[in-house]
């Protein structure tokens, strides 16, 4: 995977001439900022919970957006060729995409810290940084995840709109659909267990201070298939 820092190094410069990456940043940051005011608001505890599980939700959206293109550009426009000819490998590709999404990912992250800052600065001596450096370390994992299923939904289509719409369909499927299922006290035991072993609740623990071992395999394990996926499919494709 020699090939693999360029191929991350150019991915991410090419999210700061797209349009539609500033907007879904400008988006993110609003979304975060109102969620941050459920933490600020005197009387609470100093901590970050709030936003951290509002941010699942917004990557539900985001990521999508972001991830939509990092594929099925190369397939529409032709480019995909190109890249296929000069010395590089499947897993180079695959990889380095997935690299340069990610380093989007914590560029769009790194304003948040300025919440961090704030709480040190006015909150009682009772802040901690244990909990928040949990939820950013489990909110990184589930972007990483996130962009491994957008990369691999990307990677089956040339049509962006149809990439991000799929990508949306199954995070909504891992994450928004479980939390809402598992509000309903009526729900059979085996869905609930179910529900519990996806996305939102296993980092539900993150934002709460817990690093669970468990978790940290689940998230970079699932990811870790979905880049496999997503090589073998660029390997099929290619030749035909």
């Amino acid at each position: 995977m020699k090939r693999a820092p360029v191929i991350a190094r150019r991915e991410l410069s090419s999210y700061f001439f797209s349009p539609i990456a500033y907007v879904a940043m400008t988006l993110f940051l609003i979304a975060a900022g109102v969620a941050f005011y459920s933490d600020f608001r005197p009387g609470q505890p100093a901590g970050m919970r709030s936003i951290f599980e509002q941010m699942v939700w917004m990557l539900v959206f985001i990521i999508p957006v972001l991830s939509m293109g990092l594929m099925a550009q190369e397939w529409s426009s032709g480019t995909i060729e190109t890249l296929m000819t000069a010395p590089v490998n499947e897993t180079d590709v695959i990889v380095g995409k997935f690299a340069g999404s990610l380093g989007f990912l914590l560029i769009l992250l790194a304003p948040t810290l300025l919440y961090v800052l704030m709480l040190r600065v006015f909150s009682t001596p009772s802040f901690e940084y244990g909990p928040i450096f949990s939820g950013y370390l489990g909110i990184v994992l589930v972007g990483a995840l996130f962009i491994a299923i957008g990369l691999f939904c990307s990677s089956l289509t040339r049509s962006q709109v149809v990439a991000a719409v799929v990508t949306a369909g199954v995070l909504a499927v891992i994450t928004i659909i479980p939390r809402l299922l598992t509000q309903h006290a009526a729900l059979p035991t085996f869905w609930r267990w179910l529900s519990d072993q996806l996305v939102f609740r296993r980092y539900t623990d993150f934002s709460r201070g817990i690093i669970d071992v468990g978790h940290l395999v689940f998230f970079l394990a699932m990811t870790g298939v979905f880049l496999f996926l997503s090589v073998k499919v660029l390997e099929s494709r290619r030749w035909k």
